[in-house]
């Protein structure tokens, strides 16, 4: 697969039959399931590369498949604004200073993405940080002047990327229910970024895997 790229047919295919096969040999649970996809990292050093940590947002041509809870962090004055924009909850200024450990845990819970305008971004940390971190969940901030109402739109199709400080990254692609081209789109842009942001080819150094939240993984190949 080495003198292949990620954009060559005979890799568009394998990665389709590969999402097929994990469809197929998942366990019928009862509850819709998460098709993840998942790329490892051959003779990398994490700790020296740090090009290979990954902790990013990857906008999803084709969403995620499902309703995502997009929380926002904003001054008193944009409350108005932010609930009109589709967030998932809104937690304003003077709000925000009153949260305790309880209730920050039960945000970190519900809120798959929290947005926080820039200017608030160091008392979020201290609030809602130590929730937020055990679930790989980290505050963003808004750029000064963003429209809110896009950026929930944006954040509402977007996926995760992590790697817990091991040679290996992985993300949701979308959900079981999903057609089987969006979900290669999704992978594909996935797989796009992680190579533009590692700035070599994948197929020559890393193996790429597909899965559903109950099937094995099965290897690209």
């Amino acid at each position: 697969m080495s003198t292949m790229s990620i954009k060559s047919p005979e890799f568009i295919d394998a990665l389709k039959k590969s999402i097929q096969l994990a469809l197929a040999t998942k366990r019928p649970w009862k509850y819709t399931q998460s098709v993840e996809l998942i790329v490892t990292f051959k003779d990398v050093d994490v700790k020296k590369q740090p090009e290979f940590r990954f902790r990013d947002a990857v906008l999803l041509p084709k969403g995620i498949g499902k309703k995502i809870n997009v929380c926002v962090v904003v001054d008193d004055a944009q409350v108005q604004e932010a609930q009109k924009a589709g967030a998932a909850m809104v937690i304003s200024k003077s709000e925000l200073s009153k949260i305790d450990k309880k209730a920050a845990k039960k945000i970190a819970e519900r809120c798959d993405w929290i947005l926080v305008r820039a200017d608030l971004m160091g008392l979020a940390g201290r609030v809602l940080g130590p929730a937020l971190g055990p679930r790989g969940k980290v505050p963003v901030p808004l750029p000064p002047n963003a429209s809110l109402s896009e950026m929930v739109m944006r954040y509402s199709n977007t996926t995760r990327l992590h790697s817990k400080e091991q040679p290996w990254v992985g993300c949701k692609i979308g959900l079981e229910t999903m057609s089987l081209d969006d979900l290669v789109e999704n992978a594909l842009t996935v797989l796009s970024y992680i190579e533009d942001k590692v700035k070599r080819p994948l197929l020559g150094f890393a193996k790429i895997y597909v899965k559903t939240t109950s099937s094995p993984s099965i290897e690209v190949a």
